[in-house]
């Protein structure tokens, strides 16, 4: 079962649309029984951060996400999913966020249009099994006025330039996440969508083979 977290917000419906082209039938659920017999887990991002980590305590989910990658589960967190892995958030004042990889979120520098809303690159800084069939520096669609500043620069995947060299790609053991929206990223959206499916029902289970 592939299941999507719904925390009472974001973009549900079309990253459950994406995974529906590919040819699975996604889980909407605020469920933590369903999340956590679930074979890979997306979990979704738009809103505020603060206000997202206190739905997600509310519901019962932030732990539960917490012992997804505990245990190494296969997990794929979008936008503001990914900042709220972070120790903290800067947005609307300090928020402690699941604090599952050290590191803040912090505001895209002055000088620069805020929200950072578009297309652009992502460079690979890595070789794994997500950026599988996808061009390095291909582009991805991005929504977001906050990034991640993480303290251990080895779980940067992708890097992407906009004025300052912003984290678009984390992955740590069976976590990938992304700053930018793959449902909203044609082809190679769709592409890492599939790349993360695949190994997660996969055999083997593991990553980066």
């Amino acid at each position: 079962m592939i299941t999507m977290i719904d925390y009472g917000a974001g973009n549900l419906g079309s990253v459950a649309n994406a995974i529906r082209k590919l040819g699975y039938q996604p889980k909407v659920t605020d469920k933590p029984c369903d999340v956590l017999s679930s074979t890979a887990v997306i979990l979704p991002g738009v809103g505020a951060a603060g206000d997202v980590m206190e739905h997600l305590e509310a519901i019962g989910m932030a732990d539960v996400i917490r012992q997804l990658i505990y245990e190494k589960r296969p997990l794929f967190a979008i936008c503001v999913g990914l900042q709220l892995l972070f120790s903290g958030t800067e947005e609307g004042g300090w928020h402690r966020c699941l604090d599952v990889i050290p590191g803040t979120a912090k505001k895209l520098p002055n000088g620069l249009k805020v929200p950072h809303m578009g297309w652009n690159q992502v460079k690979q800084r890595v070789k794994h099994a997500i950026f599988n069939g996808i061009s390095d520096e291909a582009n991805f669609y991005f929504v977001h006025s906050y990034y991640v500043d993480p303290e251990d620069i080895s779980i940067v995947a992708g890097i992407t330039d906009y004025g300052v060299s912003v984290c678009s790609v984390v992955i740590k053991d069976n976590l990938v996440a992304t700053q930018f929206h793959p449902e909203k990223s044609g082809i190679w959206g769709l592409r890492m969508y599939s790349n993360f499916l695949e190994m997660a029902v996969s055999k083997e289970g593991q990553y980066g083979k």
